[in-house]
């Protein structure tokens, strides 16, 4: 039942974490089954568990990131290079954007930069570009 619980919190957080140490808890679960005290079930579920976010959570993180040449919509724009076409401050301006001029502010609230500047996109808010 534990795993099951600790299952339906990993599809609703997708951290990969409870995911790991719930199969623990099926490794205890079937310690428990075959006979195994107190005592090897819990170092069942404890070795399983470190295990697993050990040396598999890693791993898996790793092939779940989406490589910047397989991105789409806003996510691709993250990182990419835009033109100002109009100051950018920490309240309004404009860029040329992957050939479309988009609204942009200065990401750290404080820069400005003028038209012409090469800026990099760190967030999309909405319909606004932040940049520095």
């Amino acid at each position: 039942m534990v795993a099951g619980i600790l299952i339906l919190g990993e599809m609703l957080t997708t951290t990969l974490l409870l995911g790991m140490v719930a199969l623990g808890a099926v490794a205890a679960a079937v310690t428990s089954l075959v006979g195994g005290n107190f005592v090897l079930q819990v170092s069942a579920f404890a070795i399983v568990s470190l295990a697993l976010l050990l040396l598999v959570r890693p791993v898996a993180r790793r092939h779940l990131r989406t490589p910047v040449e397989l991105r789409s919509g806003v996510s691709a724009l993250l990182g990419a290079e835009a033109e100002v076409l109009a100051v950018v401050d920490a309240r309004d301006g404009r860029i040329k954007l992957s050939g479309e001029t988009w609204s942009a502010r200065s990401a750290d609230g404080e820069s400005v930069f003028a038209p012409g500047a090469t800026v990099h996109v760190v967030e999309i808010s909405g319909a606004t570009a932040l940049v520095a």
